[in-house]
């Protein structure tokens, strides 16, 4: 019997397919995805963690935004089990709407939305020089779960819409790499324009 995530989605037939994050996105089973600190000794340890409790916890504490913290973490730290809940269901949906096992959808979503360049800027003699570097692939998986959890909230703080809601349509949107609905997707795009332009 194998291990399924929420006692109901196999992932033993998930793959990464960018050869990049292969090693930093973790398909590994586990029924309820909470390893409650165990990993945080070690080094690099976020890529030992499944990929869906680092979608949890993220959307505990997304980060900040912008220099001035357009969006900040702080109205939204909460419980594990509301988060979890809100993934979930989040889940469920995503399963609905698409047919799709959630967690392939999330992987496809993941590997949509990781940037492969972005700007480094630094001091030659008295001016700030603007290089386009290649982002590392822990990076990468750290903004794509960071721009697609931001999105949703942006979405969802202060809307009719819920977070349910949100993440669900910010997920699919991101799955189908479709700029026009999925903010994480602009993102990405706008980094990636903004770097060709220093290269």
């Amino acid at each position: 019997m194998s291990l399924k995530i929420f006692d109901k989605w196999d992932i033993s037939g998930v793959t990464v397919n960018d050869f990049g994050l292969k090693n930093y996105i973790n398909l590994n089973p586990a029924i309820i995805p909470k390893s409650s600190g165990r990993l945080s000794q070690q080094q690099f340890y976020k890529s030992k963690m499944n990929v869906v409790e680092r979608l949890i916890t993220k959307m505990m504490v997304p980060g900040h935004k912008g220099r001035k913290h357009i969006i900040t973490s702080g109205r939204v730290v909460g419980r594990y089990n509301a988060t979890y809940n809100i993934v979930k269901d989040a889940f469920d949906k995503i399963y609905e709407k698409t047919q799709k096992n959630p967690v392939e959808v999330l992987v496809r979503a993941l590997e949509n939305a990781a940037s492969r360049e972005e700007i480094a800027g630094y001091q030659v003699g008295g001016i700030i020089v603007r290089r386009a570097v290649i982002t590392s692939p822990q990076r990468r998986v750290d903004l794509a779960l960071r721009n697609i959890v931001q999105a949703s909230f942006k979405k969802a703080f202060g809307k009719k819409l819920n977070i349910v809601d949100a993440i669900t349509d910010e997920i699919i949107a991101t799955y189908n790499n479709d700029a026009s609905k999925s903010d994480a997707i602009k993102e990405r795009e706008r980094v990636e324009k903004e770097s060709e332009g220093a290269r």
